[in-house]
């Protein structure tokens, strides 16, 4: 009797041990994984503020297009000089409202 319970206390250390080392070798690959996860957002971030200033830039460069007579263009600069209109009535709109 004596035995078997030795036997069974060991058995039980070798699978604490066992699973000791299954736990050092997860916190090693979650500390891994975490690093790669930091990266890929900073270059998500980079990316995505990259795709603005050049998304910013095709927009100026149509808006270039358009004002410099390109016929592709006209609709786009009539649109940019109808939304520039309407901002100009809102603000005399409010102008008018606030009585100055």
């Amino acid at each position: 009797m004596l035995q078997d319970l030795e036997k069974n206390f060991s058995e039980l250390e070798n699978k604490i041990e066992n699973l000791n080392k299954s736990y050092q070798k997860l916190q090693e690959n979650y500390f891994i994984l975490e690093k790669e996860h930091q990266k890929a957002i900073e270059k998500y971030e980079g990316i995505s503020k990259e795709n603005e200033i050049l998304t910013e830039n095709y927009k100026k460069v149509k808006l270039h297009s358009a004002i410099s007579g390109n016929p592709e263009h006209n609709r786009l600069m009539k649109s940019h000089i109808n939304r520039l209109v309407k901002e100009v009535d809102f603000c005399i709109a409010q102008l008018q409202n606030s009585g100055l």
